[in-house]
């Protein structure tokens, strides 16, 4: 018999079959079998980015074979749901409130049981605004796991672009941040506004000029994202599918 392979979706379904609240959605997988950007909804302003959200899920099925739906679902930090998407996308510009009790515990089972989390500044703060708000509901979520320097040899940086900075629409940190559990970067954070360099409008033309690099750093954060993608996607990238021709095939 075939063994199947090790996938965060695999992980956070075979999971969520575990609880009585989770079992019934454990084999519906439906559209859900493609790739799908969860959007963390909390109660500052969450929903600037979704036009970047959708078209980075365009970008990874255009430059990869991953099968995607280009949309990006808001979901309740308290759903059951987010059990069902290995990516969840937490941004937001300017501070938000503390999230409920149910919203941090909710969290913290979907990043143990293997979900991942990209938090993405969308104002580019460093101390006030969405970064203070962030970090303060982070140390909630995962006290254990407080962020650190993601260093340039991380297998986020190679995980199909070979990369050695992270830039957004903003270069304000050349690097990320990642709370890990284990060996497994959990929640990765920039403050580079990365979706703001994704955002297209509804006429196609991008919605938001990148500084101090132009295009060719716009360039950048687009693959920095398919990279974060594709770590979301897998759980060993030496040994699952993101080394496999039918993945790379489309590299460029």
């Amino acid at each position: 018999m075939t063994a199947r392979r090790v996938t965060r979706r695999n992980l956070l379904l075979g999971t969520a079959a575990l609880g009585t609240l989770l079992a019934r959605r454990a084999s519906a997988f439906g559209e859900k079998s493609r790739f799908i950007p969860a959007v963390a909804r909390h109660g500052g302003t969450w929903d600037t980015r979704l036009s970047g959200l959708r078209r980075i899920a365009w970008e990874l099925q255009r430059r990869t074979s991953v099968e995607v739906l280009p949309e990006a679902r808001p979901f309740e930090l308290s759903s059951p749901e987010l059990f069902e998407y290995p990516f969840l996308y937490f941004g937001g510009e300017g501070s938000f409130p503390p999230l409920k009790s149910a919203e941090v515990e909710n969290l913290r089972r979907y990043l143990t049981f293997g979900g991942f989390m990209l938090a993405d500044a969308n104002d580019g703060s460093d101390g006030d605004g969405f970064d203070a708000s962030f970090r303060r509901e982070l140390a909630r979520i995962l006290p254990q796991s407080p962020l650190t320097d993601v260093p340039s040899a991380h297998v986020v940086f190679k995980s199909f672009f070979l990369l050695d900075a992270a830039p957004g629409r903003f270069l304000n940190k050349p690097q990320m941040m990642a709370a890990t559990l284990g060996k497994r970067a959990a929640v990765m954070y920039s403050q580079n506004d990365l979706a703001g360099a994704w955002s297209r409008g509804e006429g196609g033309d991008y919605e938001f000029d990148v500084t101090p690099g132009g295009e060719p750093q716009r360039e950048l954060a687009i693959r920095v994202g398919i990279n974060l993608l594709m770590y979301a996607l897998c759980l060993d990238y030496k040994d699952d599918a993101v080394h496999l021709p039918i993945i790379l095939n489309k590299r460029r």
